[in-house]
């Protein structure tokens, strides 16, 4: 008789997140064990419980899920778990921190529907927040050159240099958007426009969406007025606006949440994957092919 499906929910906030439990649950999860307020030092005797309950050939029934609101707490988790690996007793693992792997995901492969990605300008609005970082790695990673805007250059700058260790031989552009003035220069020449702002903060008015004629694509992750990209509606879904396909959080959101499933079901595969970024971006070409 096969093993039930176990995931085990590591998440960084003081409540767990009830939204990545229902889409679990939705995929298909038949127990779900969540742990709250997790740290670094308590994940390794966690993951040890879930390797040493069953035997080797039945580890790709348990899986760990990684959330949480903090990107970067959950990525200390990730490197955490998986040091508590060894040999064959192993586990699969999904970072999904705020959402951002599979939105980034969503959202890049909505823009490349409509824009080759190698060699085109893409420019990322709030870019270094959570989703705006994952977005822009993602970019890099198909070979676009990522203008990756702040409200202030020097933390714009920080962020690409550290995404630059990561996808090596990438082209970045940090930029500042902290007035009308310059995010105007900022948009200038990009066929990409990603805004992965905070709520109902817009980040590029409706006025510069295609100032220069030469924008494709403009993909929105803010679904609270006012948009992200003045006129953008949440739902819209490749609907052509100025002369741009545009993609508001709703229209955007149904593929992240076809990809979240996706990658849940994905552990429970193997007991060896680790999903991240770049494997969540595959899985999304996979599954909206």
């Amino acid at each position: 008789m096969s093993k039930p499906k176990i995931l085990i929910q590591l998440d960084t906030d003081p409540h767990c997140s009830v939204f990545d439990a229902v889409v679990a649950v939705d995929a298909g999860v038949q127990h779900l064990l969540s742990y709250s307020g997790v740290e670094p030092s308590g994940v390794r005797d966690l993951v040890h419980g879930a390797m040493f309950t069953r035997g080797p050939g039945d580890l790709h029934h348990t899986a760990v899920f990684i959330g949480g609101s903090d990107v970067t707490a959950g990525e200390r988790l990730l490197a955490s778990v998986t040091a508590a690996f060894f040999g064959p007793l192993r586990v699969s693992v999904l970072l999904d921190s705020s959402g951002a792997n599979t939105t980034a995901a969503a959202a890049v492969l909505s823009a490349a529907r409509h824009q080759a990605l190698p060699g085109a300008l893409a420019l990322v609005l709030a870019g270094t927040g959570p989703v705006g970082q994952r977005a822009a790695r993602l970019l890099a990673g198909q070979g676009a050159v990522v203008r990756l805007a702040s409200r202030r250059l020097s933390r714009a700058t920080e962020v690409c240099d550290r995404l630059a260790q990561q996808i090596p031989g990438a082209r970045w552009e940090p930029c500042e958007t902290a007035d009308a003035a310059s995010t105007a220069r900022a948009v200038q020449g990009a066929a990409v426009v990603l805004a992965a702002g905070t709520a109902g903060v817009e980040l590029l008015p409706e006025a510069l969406l295609n100032a220069d004629g030469g924008l494709r694509v403009a993909v929105d992750l803010n679904a609270v007025p006012p948009a992200g990209i003045g006129g953008i509606e949440p739902q819209d879904r490749a609907v052509t606006r100025n002369g741009v396909v545009t993609y508001g959080a709703l229209g955007v959101g149904t593929d992240k949440m076809r990809i979240h499933r996706a990658a849940v079901r994905r552990l429970f595969t193997r007991n060896d994957a680790v999903l991240d970024a770049e494997e969540i971006l595959q899985i999304g070409r996979e599954v909206l092919s």
